[in-house]
């Protein structure tokens, strides 16, 4: 998988792009969780999203946001994480022109990125969310919610417990004709003290 350095608005950014042979995959890109406590494109859940597009058929890219890694810039209260995130979606279409499907997933502070970017790239046809931390930061901007996809929410995570998300997926309403409607999901935590999920 090559590593890839792309133009975002403050500099750089540092990735990893996992392309497929076949020229009209549906593409996907995966978002990191909050930068100020340790969030990189490394991150276990983050990897394991990756790798699970790529196995369904995807090509996929992970990058850190402005001022982790090699990325260049500095942290900017989500604002320009959100930047960062619409530079990489570019950069991804660009090399990906025939791919007729794309997806965004995040993990945490990348979950509250990627449903911001799914409210403003219609070409988004999907999302998966991991640990929204609704209980942060205002989710309320998605209703009614654009495209089709997956909350997941561990049910021992202390950051994103579980009754938070549950009040503002109620209201996720897709608002396309799609025969798959927005999903919850609760995925058994392996430790209290961890965010990784069993099942």
């Amino acid at each position: 998988m090559p590593e890839v350095i792309f133009p975002g608005p403050e500099g750089r950014l540092e990735g990893r792009y996992h392309p497929q042979r076949e020229k009209d995959a549906p593409i996907a890109i995966v978002l990191h969780p909050h930068p100020q406590f340790g969030g990189t494109m490394n991150n276990k859940v983050v990897y394991n999203l990756h790798y699970a597009f790529y196995n369904m058929g995807f090509t996929v890219l992970r990058f850190n946001f402005r001022g982790v890694g090699r990325s260049q810039g500095e942290y900017d209260q989500g604002v320009g994480e959100l930047s960062d995130a619409a530079a990489a979606l570019d950069y991804l279409q660009s090399m990906n022109n025939n791919s007729k499907h794309c997806w965004v997933a995040g993990f945490s502070f990348g979950a509250w990125i990627g449903m911001q970017l799914l409210m403003r790239r219609p070409e988004i046809t999907g999302f998966i969310s991991a640990s929204p931390p609704a209980n942060m930061y205002d989710f309320t901007f998605l209703a009614p919610c654009p495209s089709s996809g997956l909350i997941i929410n561990g049910t021992n995570d202390r950051v994103a417990p579980p009754p938070t998300p549950v009040r503002w997926s109620g209201s996720c309403r897709n608002s396309r004709a799609s025969p798959s409607p927005t999903r919850r999901s609760k995925a058994p935590a392996t430790s209290s003290k961890t965010r990784t999920w069993t099942g």
